[in-house]
């Protein structure tokens, strides 16, 4: 499998297929590069080149026990951008890879980058502070880490349900994609994910989004779940200069799964602008 090694000796597994101008995909919590089958299938027949990578500690990268964490993230990506000589890159990231691809150009600049998508994402900061007042208390991220501890397998297929606004009255579920979640999930290292809760909760990404200095599409579904979008997407659109905010309404957080053709032309649309 196709893999870089990272300055401390992790490898972080990657697909790359196609060429043209390079998508690169980062995926949300605790999941792999495969949540994003059918966007790259997508893409990659309407002439782009499409990369992927399983975050450390997720998917068949290693399941580290260090470097869990937003910073490490970001040098992560930056060193498979570097690996693969990418330029001009549009770089896409749902939920917790939101907050990668903004640590990523907070931190590394936007020399190889062309345009930025934050879908569902959880920057500025989901964590409720005394200057995040709409944030979600603490008791929500400790439930979680008491999830992942306890039984995770049973918290992973539960979650699920919200996730993908499975637990709305009249909705049609896919037990497949509840399955595939659930799997991608299991992959991973328990102690990398367990970290992880952290590193997407409480990191304050509102410096980084000020300094983001290429087209930016902000997506997120009004019935998010998991990372409303009264503290997170709409304060995002506000701190990326020259922005552009798109409400879903009725959408959950997993939208790219449920309604990928909706959100594949609005991201299509974007990136040949």
């Amino acid at each position: 499998m196709p893999s870089i090694t990272t300055a401390d000796g992790t490898e972080i597994y990657y697909k790359d297929w196609g060429t043209g101008q390079p998508i690169v995909f980062s995926h949300g919590w605790p999941l792999t590069a495969d949540d994003w089958d059918n966007q790259m299938l997508f893409f990659l027949a309407q002439g782009f080149r499409v990369i992927a990578h399983d975050r450390r500690g997720h998917g068949r990268s290693t399941q580290t026990w260090t470097g869990n964490e937003m910073d490490t993230y970001a040098d992560d990506l930056a060193a498979l951008t570097a690996a693969l000589d990418l330029k001009d890159a549009v770089h896409v990231g749902h939920s917790t890879g939101g907050g990668e691809v903004t640590r990523y150009l907070g931190r590394h600049g936007s020399q190889r980058v062309a345009k930025a998508v934050l879908i569902g994402a959880v920057p500025p900061i989901m964590l409720k502070t005394a200057g995040n007042p709409g944030g979600l208390p603490i008791d929500v991220f400790d439930g979680i880490r008491a999830g992942v501890a306890g039984n995770r397998a049973e918290f992973y297929r539960d979650i699920t349900l919200p996730f993908y606004g499975y637990n709305r009255p009249g909705a049609k579920i896919s037990e497949g994609i509840r399955q595939h979640w659930w799997l991608q999930g299991m992959m991973g290292g328990i102690k990398a994910h367990y970290d992880c809760v952290k590193a997407f909760s409480e990191t304050d990404f509102t410096e980084d989004l000020k300094k983001i200095d290429v087209p930016t599409f902000v997506m997120h579904g009004d019935d998010d779940q998991i990372v409303p979008i009264g503290a997170s997407g709409l304060l995002s659109a506000k701190l990326v200069k020259g922005a552009e905010l798109k409400v879903y309404p009725g959408l959950p957080h997993g939208m790219c799964a449920t309604h990928p053709d909706i959100i594949n032309a609005d991201l299509l649309a974007f990136i040949r602008k």
